[in-house]
């Protein structure tokens, strides 16, 4: 009998696939990509979308999320002949960036699938799933197609609560289809970042209009979490983009997996470090970028050129114990849940804070409980695979990219606070399973810190 090697599957599975892998409902890893075949969605875009640049990064962040996680495809009807209105190369118009994200354009929508409205587009036949994405200003979220007076004003433009509201549909639709969450698709689910804590829908919510963008960033990891900082931060409306300059830093290399929980990662990358692959899309977006590619410790300082801000976005503890040691001003950092149970949740820090990352990460001891008895890894061992790999690729994480895009929100929403003199939040602690019950903890007032900033395009205010 020939060794499977688990190592090459380890890099190759599809970290949301691995789902159905570890609640033993699949019995292989062909059963569980069958099942994912089965997930499909339809997005009916309103013709005030070519009109709204946060409708379409919403629409955007719906399509680059939904095909990773949705292995039956995402479909999108009502775009003909739209400009595009935010910088996402090399596309020009809106239906080109739909299909170069792996969208399928159509003229109907099926009726069998789960639904997502944009902007005026109405419903016009029964389904089991239909939702409405919106917005207005700093709020974001869905709500069922039948209490549109939830529906937000949709006036005021703000790009990360359109990113926001366009993970949080896919994440909403993936617990429809999955069927593990009743509540999914009747019910309003969304989150203010100017006020996390208040309820999305209040005036409060809503939050002023931005001028300055940040201009000076160190991102830490580039896996899931960092590629979503980029990629709303790449949909912004600067006015400068080559003001921008970002370090790099990671040490990895693209493997397949990548693919099917990073935005900005595509198949055609694999194999390259992610540094490079990186870079070259944020210079292609116009930013400059200096690159680091080793693992992020406490043994060098930051320099007075360097960035003040720096962006995590790694699950490593021991590497997040370090986070204040090296000279970063502040520290903004994200972290998902990983398991059966918690992989619908993500946690945000800011630093300095009431507790020090050392102290939050002080136990890097694994938690994460490894199953190799359930029936999928079981059948693996008996077709050749060895209990040591098994174990590897058992322990590796299940992994979502809606969830990444909407702590990168989150996270982005934070940063834009920094950069405009508004409040700030050392802990946001939440569940897409039910986002009604957070943990939002205010920081301790402090002096007004500019992290560099540059201005906003004025007709995107």
């Amino acid at each position: 009998m020939q060794a499977i090697d688990t190592t090459v599957l380890a890099d190759r599975l599809n970290r949301l696939v691995k789902l159905a892998l570890d609640t033993g409902e699949a019995s292989s890893i062909e059963d569980a990509e069958k099942l994912f075949y089965g997930y499909k969605m339809s997005v009916v875009a309103g013709k005030d979308v070519g009109r709204s640049a946060t409708q379409q990064a919403t629409l955007l962040t719906i399509v680059n999320c939904a095909r990773r996680s949705l292995l039956g495809g995402v479909e999108v009807e009502g775009i003909a002949g739209m400009p595009l209105l935010v910088p996402l190369f090399p596309y020009k118009t809106l239906e080109q960036a739909v299909s170069g994200l792996g969208g399928k354009i159509v003229r109907a929508a099926r009726r069998e699938t789960a639904l997502v409205l944009l902007g005026d587009a109405v419903q016009h036949d029964g389904r089991a799933f239909a939702v409405r994405a919106t917005f207005e200003g700093w709020a974001g979220g869905i709500v069922p197609t039948g209490a549109e007076g939830l529906r937000l004003v949709e006036r005021q433009e703000f790009i990360p609560s359109g990113v926001l509201s366009g993970a949080l549909a896919v994440a909403e639709t993936f617990q429809h289809l999955r069927g593990n969450n009743p509540a999914a698709g009747h019910r309003a689910v969304g989150l203010s970042l100017w006020r996390p804590e208040a309820n999305w829908r209040d005036g409060e919510a809503v939050g002023p209009m931005i001028r300055r963008l940040p201009s000076s960033l160190w991102l830490i990891g580039l896996g899931n979490v960092g590629q979503a900082y980029l990629w709303t931060l790449g949909l912004m409306p600067y006015e400068k983009p080559d003001e921008v300059h970002l370090v790099l830093q990671d040490y990895d290399a693209l493997a397949e997996s990548n693919d099917s929980t990073s935005l900005l990662t595509q198949r055609a990358l694999v194999g390259k470090r992610k540094t490079r692959a990186i870079a070259e899309w944020a210079e292609e977006r116009g930013f400059t970028t200096t690159l680091v590619e080793r693992r992020f410790a406490s043994d060098f300082r930051v320099g007075a050129d360097d960035p003040a801000v720096a962006l995590c976005g790694v699950d490593n503890g021991l590497a997040r114990t370090a986070l204040e040691d090296v000279g970063f001003m502040k520290v903004i950092e994200a972290g998902l849940g990983y398991g059966i149970r918690d992989y619908l949740g993500f946690r945000t820090h800011l630093f300095p804070g009431s507790r020090s990352a050392r102290d939050i990460w002080r136990d890097n001891g694994d938690e994460r409980g490894v199953r190799i008895d359930l029936p999928a890894y079981q059948n693996l061992e008996a077709s050749g695979a060895d209990q040591c790999g098994l174990t590897q690729l058992a322990g590796r994480t299940v992994g979502a990219p809606f969830v990444g895009a909407v702590a990168s929100s989150v996270v982005i929403g934070e940063l834009l606070r920094m950069v405009n003199g508004g409040h700030a939040y050392e802990l946001i602690d939440a569940h897409l399973k039910n986002l009604e019950y957070r943990s939002v903890v205010p920081a301790r007032a402090g002096g007004h810190f500019n992290p560099g900033s540059t201005d906003a395009l004025r007709e995107n205010g």
